[in-house]
């Protein structure tokens, strides 16, 4: 495995980074800032496979058992780090607290901390889930928001609404690989199916995530998107959040619970 040049010459490795839910890693923070943060581009490919992706162990807030993590970790630690520095945030961006010292150590502490500030407990799943992608700049394309979705269908009921507000300003994004994948297809399924058959290809890893929520409920989108373009990413467009609401409520009745996650990705729930 290749990793930046200046790194591996370095005297002293001190990593920088953050803790925050990941929706593969379980964790962001620790290793992550040298695997993947400055690995050469096939060994991120590797990383990223689709049996790596689809294995249930890859979600949010699964740290020691996680197999994308531990790709993490030993791809990170090839190299003896010397200092880590992570942090943790709030919505307004601000640093809530410090975690210092030996990687795993200082990762394992500010991930306890994360799980029990930023993951919310649910006794049972809902039929309505309502997500954001916590705003600028994590919703400025269709391809950061399929975080927001993801959060939601940790919670959301089987067939049920995933109703989703994002800007999407740009696009898809017009680059990369993921509108040619998701367009290229007829259908999630199909998504799917030629994303674990095939070859690892850039930005195949979202593309993959989008047809799992996709299979497992349906997913409205509030965007700045033409509504024929979020017909052709098999997503149903929304041009009043409120009256795609209470036309689901009148369908399934006025009285069903609702999940509000309005910081998207950022706060992430789970069943308990």
């Amino acid at each position: 495995m290749r990793l930046a040049r200046d790194y591996v010459a370095a005297d002293r490795r001190i990593i920088l980074g953050f803790i925050e839910p990941h929706f593969m890693a379980g964790f962001s923070g620790g290793y992550k800032a040298v695997f993947p943060g400055i690995a050469a581009l096939d060994a991120i490919m590797h990383y990223h496979a689709a049996p790596v992706i689809a294995d249930p162990s890859c979600t949010w807030g699964e740290l020691e058992d996680n197999l994308t993590q531990r790709h993490i970790r030993a791809g990170g630690s090839l190299l003896p780090v010397d200092f880590c520095l992570n942090v943790t945030l709030n919505a307004r961006r601000q640093i809530t607290r410090y975690f210092c010292g030996e990687t795993l150590a200082a990762q394992r502490a500010g991930c306890a901390f994360v799980k029990d500030t930023a993951m919310a407990a649910c006794a049972d799943d809902f039929p309505i889930v309502v997500t954001t992608n916590s705003g600028f700049p994590l919703d400025q394309s269709l391809y950061q928001t399929v975080k927001g979705m993801a959060a939601a269908a940790r919670i959301v009921r089987p067939g049920g609404l995933i109703l989703t507000a994002a800007r999407c300003n740009d696009g898809f994004p017009a680059h990369g690989n993921f509108r040619t994948l998701i367009e290229e297809s007829r259908s999630a399924q199909e998504l799917l199916d030629r994303i674990m058959t095939g070859s690892t290809v850039l930005d195949q890893w979202q593309a993959q995530h989008f047809a799992m929520v996709l299979l497992k409920a349906r997913v409205s989108l509030y965007s700045e998107l033409s509504d024929a373009d979020v017909r052709r990413a098999h997503l149903t467009p929304v041009r009043d959040m409120r009256a795609a609401l209470d036309a689901e409520l009148d369908r399934i009745g006025r009285d069903s619970p609702v999940a509000i996650l309005p910081e998207g990705p950022l706060t992430i729930p789970y069943l308990a």
